[in-house]
């Protein structure tokens, strides 16, 4: 598990994570938010269900999923994700360059929280 507790990301700002997806990952989630019971975003790709999974959760109470079938990461491969945070919205830049959107259902302006699960190690991450 990867966390940061201090991060300063505003709406208008990108933050790219780049890393190694295991294996024998079932999948991997990359989360951001005010605290990991307060999320904005949980990005789940989930290689058994072949989608990718975003919700948000509001004190530790998940809210309703949004599925994107688009699953273009394979195990065992080096990936790069973007995600811009916009005032009303996520837009998270896959690999092969689709985009999945997702609302900024809380209205944050500021996300302090990161942490990514899973089958996943990050090598570099930049916001």
């Amino acid at each position: 598990k990867f966390e940061i507790l201090n991060l300063e990301m505003k709406t208008g700002d990108t933050l790219k994570v780049k890393g190694k997806i295991s294996d024998d990952a079932d999948g991997f989630s990359i989360n951001l938010g005010c605290s990991s019971s307060d999320l904005a975003l949980h990005f789940n790709p989930r290689f058994n269900e072949s989608v990718i999974v975003c919700n948000s959760r509001c004190s530790s109470a998940w809210q309703t999923e949004h599925r994107d079938g688009h699953l273009c990461f394979s195990k065992g491969s080096t990936i790069k994700i973007a995600i811009k945070m916009q005032a009303d919205k996520f837009e998270v830049k896959l690999p092969d360059g689709h985009e999945v959107e997702f609302p900024n259902r809380h209205s944050y302006d500021k996300i302090k929280y990161m942490s990514i699960k899973g089958g996943f190690r990050v090598t570099s991450f930049k916001l």
